[in-house]
């Protein structure tokens, strides 16, 4: 299905808030795709979003699930105290949960959603061939090579392939690349290449993208599509909050990969909070998270997780619909520019 979309742009599932159905519908309605991100709700909050996503648009959408982890054995207290000295707000208790991965993955499965995507891991097979039953196409997002062919193995019809110049959360199995001794980092490009290589399934390009130009050069590159997130926080559709806005508009902050705010590495814009705990952090997600979770409630742009990729600076606010349709004039414009460089066989 991916690779019969009218127009090769997915808009990304941004979790904690920035995902609504209003935008969802809107890139579906310019011909794209849209995914719902069910991260940090509850299952009855994912039904709301999914029935109002269906009341908008008749097209196919997605719902991205998080993969739970292993409860963490890192000693928070040091850290939950530092956190304390910081913020005005107490932090909340450090706790490891599964975000009610079993729950919504039947919720999924009963609704019929077209498309269902997984971040942090792998779906069991049996869960692969229980959403194939209900119609649905698998996607499991992946850094690296490696992670492709496990995914390859059981049974995803797709991958999304993350590079590290992406914003939030990075989609590794494992925790990577923030402190020494971490994973090694693949920019979008290199990563789409290298998997390419490993597997032979459709893949969505993700990380840095928010010209049209990004969108040809990916889909050069090999990729059946191009997922954004980043260009779509500025549309008026997108739930991201005021302050998270004026900070992307401003374009003065530079971007990290950080554990601070949630434990597990993720590039934002940075503030007060992610330079003090930026070497501090322990790997220990969704124990981190919960933790900060009242810290980054406060507005305060120096509390908060600001989720942005590396080009975010180029990203040009307008609504989603637009968003799409030029994104997909500067593709051809890119591609004929290309074209014309190729000398003719």
């Amino acid at each position: 299905m991916l690779d019969r979309l009218e127009v090769p742009v997915i808009a990304a599932p941004m979790a904690g808030g920035a995902s609504t159905p209003r935008l969802v519908a809107e890139v579906a309605r310019a011909g794209g795709l849209g995914f719902l991100a069910a991260g940090y709700l509850s299952v009855e909050a994912v039904a709301e979003q999914v029935t109002a996503t269906t009341g908008l648009t008749d097209r196919p959408f997605g719902v991205n699930l998080f993969v739970p982890g292993p409860r963490s054995t890192a000693d928070l207290a040091g850290y939950r105290e530092r956190v304390r000295a910081q913020s005005p707000a107490e932090p909340g208790e450090p706790r490891w949960d599964d975000d009610a991965y079993v729950a919504k993955l039947e919720l999924v499965m009963a609704l019929r959603v077209p498309v269902v995507s997984f971040t942090f891991g792998l779906p069991a097979p049996e869960d692969v061939h229980r959403l194939h039953a209900a119609g649905s196409t698998v996607v499991v997002t992946v850094t690296t090579p490696q992670e492709a062919a496990q995914a390859d193995r059981v049974g995803a019809d797709a991958l999304c392939v993350q590079g590290c110049d992406a914003g939030g959360h990075r989609g590794t199995f494992a925790d990577d690349g923030v402190s020494p001794g971490g994973g090694e980092l693949f920019g979008v490009l290199a990563a789409l290449r290298l998997v390419r290589d490993r597997v032979d399934l459709p893949l969505i390009a993700t990380g840095g993208l928010v010209h049209g130009a990004d969108v040809a050069a990916v889909l050069a590159a090999g990729a059946v599509a191009a997922q954004l997130g980043t260009a779509f926080l500025a549309t008026p559709e997108a739930g991201t909050s005021a302050a998270h806005r004026q900070a992307l508009a401003e374009g003065t902050r530079r971007t990290a990969l950080t554990r601070a705010f949630s434990g597990r590495p993720a590039r934002g814009l940075v503030n007060r909070f992610l330079s003090e705990n930026e070497g501090s952090a322990p790997p220990a997600y969704p124990e981190v998270h919960h933790l900060t979770r009242p810290v980054r409630a406060t507005g305060d742009p120096e509390l908060m997780s600001m989720w942005a990729g590396q080009t975010y600076p180029l990203v040009r606010p307008a609504p989603a619909a637009e968003v799409v349709a030029r994104l997909v004039s500067e593709a051809r414009q890119a591609l004929s520019v290309a074209n014309a460089r190729i000398p003719p066989a």
